[in-house]
Order: structure tokens, then C-alpha cells, then sequence
């Protein structure tokens, strides 16, 4: 791995959870890189992760998102870890039988032939066309989220009463999930996703190490593990229409899926299918709360609810980064990497490239839409995006139809968080109609 290296401060930054939380100075971080060694090997300062490539290009991240036989998803972790992290996670799924660098065997976790066939399990579930007769029960649900915004205010924390709770709700529903084990959820998702960030995982901890990270995201996953396979067992017995049902009795090549499988699978639907969503909604709210122009021209002209949408969702980017592996020898913006290197692809990176995405930093609901890499691209291309667009959608038209004005009643907050990012906290101040 020879090439560019990113100074011990920029690495720190890159590396560190809290500099996510100062979101314009990550942002100053990534826009110097991109722009001097757009792909960059990062050594940590402490020696206590494996060196990898920060890939920030826009192109360079399409390119390997798409390019799945040269970028590997399995044989290094799939998400930026350190080096307890993984030996934890060697170790753990090597009692399960499958030694594996990623505890969770979902999804975004898996290479071909294995992924495409897991994947096509629910990939009709999550289209347009079946999610069209969840439309009114998820429309229900956002009126009544606005509601208690409502009831809450005139000033409130947005994450709190909306942004946090309803995509939950969303999700829970299409996995069968009673509402009242709904809290149950969030606090291990929260653990899981939020292990980083000290109000967000309940440790009450302000410094943690790696270790302790390590360890309450793998009690987390225990815990979901324990619950999805009683989830399981309930369905086969009592099979209904849900998502719970289909990969509880899930085959393939005439095979019932592994326990291993059927987990990360529910975990991935479960945990990824909200928490992303509640990040892009907190932003939307934020960037409105912040700009009344656009906020009247988007409450004067509903057909600007799609951009709006696809707009929070770059501006926002709440899966960060995903890693992958160099199959084969290979060249990125004139950088040779090596077969067997490890790559971040940095999302936010990409998603505010100004050769892309003029003025980046600004949300512009007129802003053509179109390319955005925040739900990724190719075949681990995000399955639930249609159904984030869809809640986002049909909660706005909610919270637009009840709201006149809007501002911020507070500083808001960002998670630290190297993988999945987003605001914490949104205090406003709002009138109702």
C-alpha cells in the first residue's frame, strides 16, 4: 500500500466519531482532501485500526459501487472498524460456525452469488407497486406523528417527537413487530448504530474506548438476534402478509436461509430501515427551519415534496461511508491499489463534490436530484430506498398541512458517529394552524 498519506490530523479526523458531530469541519476536511489526494491512505495516529484508502471522488465512489467483482464486501469488515472490533467479531461468528470479519452476515455485508439471491427474497416487497398498498396505513401514521408534534409545542425537539419515532413505527409495522416492543428496538438500534456517541447508546459514558464501542454493539446484536428468532418461530407457526413472514420461512436453492442469515437480515430491515430515515428527516426539518424562503415554496408548492426529499437525503447522507476490498490490482484518480487493500467509500465525501453538486453545502430544493450516492449504487444499491421516500413524502404533506412557521428554538446537535450520522437533537419553535 504505497501512495498519498493523509497527515496524523487529517487521519484523526477521518477517524475520530466526534469530529462527525462538527459537521462543517469534517466537511473542510473532506473538500481539501478531495481536492489534493482524492484517494488518500489513512494511518492510524495510534496504531489501533488497519491503514485503509479514503476514497472521496464522487466518480471514484460510483465506480467502485458499481464495480462489485473488483470491490469486495465480505472478506474485510464492511463497515470501518478497529482491530478489537474485528478479532471480537472473528471470534464471535466462529462459534457460530462462520468465522467472519462482519458480525452481522446482512445484506451489505455479502458478495455474489450469495447476495443477489438473499437480496431477491424481498426485492419485490420493497417496490413501488406493493409498497402502494401500504401507503395509506403509513399516511395514518404521518398525520398522526404531526399531531403530537403538534400537541407538543409551540416548541419542541423535532428528533425526539417526530424524527426518531415514526420511521420506527413505519418499519416495525412492515416487520410485524408489536408497537409495544417498538422502544425495545430503538434502544438496541440505538446501541447498535449509536455505540459511538454517549447519549445515544445510554452508556452514560463520555469516553469509552474501542473496546467498550465493541462491546455494546455486540450485545446489541445478541439481543436483536434473540428477538428476531423468537420473531421467527411465531411467524411459522402463525404465518401472515409481513416481511417477518418471508424470511422466516425463506428458501434458497430449495434450502431453508441460515439463523445467521434470517438475523442479519431482520437486523438490517429493522435498525437501517429507520435510523437512516430519521437522519434525512431531522435534516430536512433543520434546513427548513433555517431558511424560510424555502420553506414557504415548498408549503406553496407540493411538487417540490420529491426534491425536498431527495435533497435532505444528500444534504444529510446518513450512511457515511462503507468499506471494501481490492480484489485485484487496480488504479483510483491515478493512485495504484493493490489486490487485497482496504477502501472507505465516503458518501458524504461524494455527495458534496462540487464537480457534482454545485454549491454543495447548500440545500436547494430545486437542485436536480438525480445523482445523489446516498442510498449507494449498483447491486447494494439501498432496498428500502422507495419506502424512505415514500415515508418522507407523506410525513412532510402531514407536517406541511399543520404547520405556518418554523424556526429553531436551540443549537442543534449531530451524532458522533463515523457510520451512521445524523442530528440528535433539533429544538424548534413553530406555529399550527
Amino acid at each position: 500500500m504505497t501512495g498519498p498519506v493523509a497527515s496524523p490530523a487529517d487521519a484523526i479526523a477521518v477517524l475520530d466519531p466526534k469530529s462527525y458531530a462538527d459537521w462543517n469541519t469534517v466537511l473542510d476536511v473532506f473538500d481539501r482532501l478531495r481536492a489534493d489526494t482524492p484517494v488518500v491512505r489513512i494511518e492510524s495516529p495510534t496504531d489501533d485500526h488497519e491503514p485503509f484508502w479514503l476514497v472521496t471522488k464522487y466518480d471514484d465512489v460510483m465506480r467502485i459501487s458499481k464495480d462489485n467483482a473488483t470491490f469486495l464486501n465480505a472478506p474485510r469488515p464492511t463497515v470501518f472498524t478497529n482491530k478489537a472490533g474485528e478479532k471480537l467479531a472473528r471470534e464471535v461468528t466462529a462459534r457460530q460456525g462462520e468465522e467472519s470479519p462482519n458480525l452481522v452476515s446482512s445484506l451489505v455485508a455479502l458478495d455474489a452469488p450469495k447476495h443477489p439471491k438473499l437480496r431477491r427474497l424481498t426485492q419485490d416487497w420493497f417496490m413501488p407497486k406493493n409498497l402502494r398498498t401500504l401507503e395509506g396505513r403509513i399516511r395514518e401514521l404521518a398525520k398522526a406523528t404531526a399531531e403530537r408534534f403538534i400537541a407538543a409545542g409551540p416548541e419542541a425537539d423535532f428528533v425526539t417527537h417526530v424524527a426518531a419515532p415514526y420511521p420506527l413505527h413505519v418499519v416495525m409495522q412492515i416487520l410485524g413487530v408489536p408497537e409495544e416492543d417498538e422502544p425495545k428496538m430503538l434502544f438496541l438500534t440505538q446501541q447498535m448504530f449509536g455505540g459511538q456517541d454517549e447519549d445515544l447508546s445510554k452508556s452514560g459514558m463520555a469516553e469509552m474506548t474501542p473496546e467498550m464501542i465493541s462491546q455494546i454493539v455486540f450485545g446489541a446484536v445478541a439481543e436483536f438476534e434473540t428477538y428476531f428468532e423468537g420473531l421467527a418461530a411465531q411467524r411459522r407457526a402463525n404465518p401472515t402478509d409481513d416481511v417477518a413472514t418471508i424470511l422466516a420461512t425463506a428458501k434458497i436453492d430449495g434450502e431453508p436461509i441460515s439463523a445467521r442469515d434470517r438475523a442479519g437480515y431482520y437486523i438490517i430491515t429493522a435498525s437501517a430501515g429507520h435510523d437512516t430515515t430519521s437522519a434525512s428527516t431531522a435534516g430536512a426539518m433543520l434546513a427548513l427551519a433555517r431558511d424560510p424562503e424555502q420553506f414557504a415554496k415548498v408549503k406553496a408548492d407540493r411538487n417540490l415534496l420529491p426534491n425536498i426529499v431527495e435533497e435532505a437525503i444528500r444534504w444529510t447522507t446518513p450512511v457515511q461511508h462503507f468499506m471494501r476490498m481490492a480484489n485485484e490490482d487496480v488504479e483510483l484518480s491515478g493512485v495504484k491499489i493493490a489486490k487485497g487493500d482496504w477502501l472507505m467509500i465516503n458518501y458524504v465525501a461524494a455527495n458534496h463534490d462540487p464537480d457534482q453538486f454545485d454549491n454543495p453545502r447548500k440545500f436547494d430544493v430545486t437542485r436536480d436530484q438525480t445523482r445523489h450516492l446516498a442510498f449507494g449504487a449498483g447491486a447494494h444499491q439501498c432496498l428500502g430506498l422507495h419506502l424512505a421516500r415514500l415515508e418522507m413524502r407523506l410525513l412532510f404533506e402531514a407536517l406541511l398541512d399543520r404547520i405556518e412557521s418554523i424556526e429553531l428554538a436551540g443549537e442543534p446537535r449531530r451524532a458522533k458517529s463515523t457510520f451512521v450520522g445524523g442530528l440528535k437533537t433539533l429544538p424548534l419553535r413553530f406555529t399550527a394552524r
